[in-house]
């Protein structure tokens, strides 16, 4: 029988790749998982399985040089979606990582549950951002005095969403897919997406991610009082 999802694990510490893979296999049922330690032989395995639908990358195993090693990845399978598993707490270095091509980012002190759920959602075409650190930023100082302008969000932009399309966007901000946002604000899947087109055609960004990092500090409450 033909596996569920194919999935690569590419870190360097042997117990992390034994607990992610029992994850994946505990939460994604069928699935077969391929574990690699250094960035070489993650390429090589990526390009013996060119059918990949997921590579769990590693930022600090060896050959990365940081996010350089990310970039590799991506010019090598720009079809194969990367997801940053890192002991990264940084606002700053998720931000870099979408930048640079990631779907998603999940950081490794993740409870057990909230990987799975994770992993899950990616594997259903969403994205996946540690709301804790989108929402409170735990980034340096002087990072978060640039953060505005390199995601500038303008109250202008706001205003010119619907109400509908700020109860998504925020939603959007919690980390909820499409699925989730669709039941919550009990409407259609398919309206759900048609709102995600109109505010990241609005706030002018090019995805899902760069909307979620654009709205991480926005006053949510506020906008809908109007």
């Amino acid at each position: 029988m033909e596996p569920t999802y194919k999935i690569l694990i590419a870190d360097d510490h042997p117990l992390f790749r034994e607990a992610i893979s029992s994850v994946i296999v505990s939460g994604v049922e069928g699935s077969e998982v391929f574990q690699t330690d250094d960035l070489d032989s993650a390429l090589s395995v990526t390009r013996e399985n060119d059918d990949l639908d997921l590579i769990l990358l590693d930022l600090n195993m060896p050959g990365m040089n940081g996010l350089n090693g990310l970039m590799t990845l991506r010019n090598e399978a720009p079809t194969i979606p990367v997801v940053i598993v890192s002991a990264e707490e940084d606002k700053q270095v998720v931000l870099q990582a979408i930048t640079y091509g990631a779907v998603g980012f999940i950081t490794k002190s993740s409870p057990r549950q909230e990987m799975t759920k994770a992993i899950q959602q990616i594997l259903n075409g969403n994205v996946y951002l540690p709301s804790d650190i989108i929402r409170t930023g735990k980034e340096s100082n002087s990072n978060r005095r640039t953060r505005n302008d390199e995601n500038p969000v303008s109250a202008e932009m706001l205003n010119s969403l619907t109400r509908r399309q700020l109860l998504v966007l925020e939603r959007m901000a919690k980390g909820e897919s499409n699925k989730q946002i669709a039941y919550n604000l009990n409407i259609a899947e398919t309206t759900v997406k048609a709102h995600v087109s109109a505010i990241l055609r609005k706030l002018g960004v090019h995805n899902r991610v760069q909307a979620i990092l654009s709205a991480g500090d926005v006053d949510f409450s506020h906008y809908l009082k109007r």
